[in-house]
């Protein structure tokens, strides 16, 4: 199934408010839902919840939004989808060297001369 442009999905415009949205939403959560759909147009309607839920979560955060107002096409819209399940503390950060660390400061980590970059990374670490 292609990805449609989540505007559509809810049937509202480029600059809809966020009340807008949510009422969009829940109108689609509504009709969609699986447990008021039975039988054979369960597996249509449960995708189409599904759907109308993604476009929801992605157009009510902010941040997303403008991610995705930027760049939105059809295509990139599963990939907008995807990073925005990711949460960012998973990313470990690379371990330092031992030879990167005696290179980079001739003073110690701990200092209070110590640039407040490498206090912090030494804390992590």
């Amino acid at each position: 199934m292609a990805k449609r442009d989540y505007y559509e999905v809810l049937g509202v415009a480029k600059n809809a408010a966020e009340d807008e949205i949510k009422k969009a939403y829940r109108k689609l959560a509504m009709k969609h839902h699986p447990d008021r759909n039975q039988g054979d147009e369960a597996k249509k309607a449960e995708e189409k919840f599904k759907e109308a839920k993604e476009a929801y979560e992605m157009l009510t955060d902010p941040q997303k939004r403008a991610a995705y107002d930027s760049t939105a096409t059809p295509a990139s819209t599963r990939a907008w989808a995807a990073a925005a399940r990711v949460p960012r503390a998973s990313v470990a950060l690379p371990k330092r060297s031992a030879t990167s660390s005696a290179t980079s400061s001739a003073v110690p980590a701990g200092s209070a001369a110590a640039p407040a970059a490498s206090r912090s990374f030494a804390a992590a670490t």
